[in-house]
């Protein structure tokens, strides 16, 4: 049988925020959390490149978040990352602090755009399925899921 990420779903994942490309908030008014080369090195190998949403916590807080896991291709990338972005407005970054994120879905494959105008677009669209999405019972319950509440 071959193994998709749906099969790992929900995933569960925590780690430190760590400093990434510094290019979601600038160029395309999205900041992210960054999980570290050896989180994403963690991942099942079967676990597709794309984009993702769940739940995420911080310093005891819960949010809605959109997460992409990939090479980011309008960019070409070098290093697969994991760029989570937590749909809260935050006034200060949190580098260093623990992040706890539960990947419920998958959205959508990982695309190149022909302009950074579509590749904000698609982002926009990805937020507001994750939005819809996430006030779905079934998965509002995971917001009192252990792993984020302890």
């Amino acid at each position: 049988m071959n193994m998709t990420s749906k099969d790992y779903l929900p995933f569960y994942v925590s780690g430190k925020v760590v400093s990434g490309f510094c290019r979601g908030s600038k160029s395309l008014g999205c900041p992210t959390a960054n999980l570290s080369e050896e989180i994403v090195e963690t991942l099942p190998i079967e676990f597709e490149t794309g984009i993702y949403f769940g739940w995420a916590c911080l310093e005891r807080k819960i949010y809605k978040m959109v997460m992409s896991i990939g090479w980011n291709p309008f960019y070409k990338n070098e290093k697969k990352s994991m760029e989570i972005h937590l749909l809260h407005k935050f006034e200060d970054d949190f580098y260093n602090k623990i992040l706890k994120i539960i990947v419920l879905r998958y959205i959508r494959p990982e695309l190149n755009f022909n302009s950074i105008d579509d590749l904000i677009k698609a982002i926009k669209n990805d937020i507001e399925i994750a939005k819809r999405c996430l006030d779905e019972s079934n998965m509002i319950k995971y917001k009192e899921d252990p792993f984020l509440n302890s």
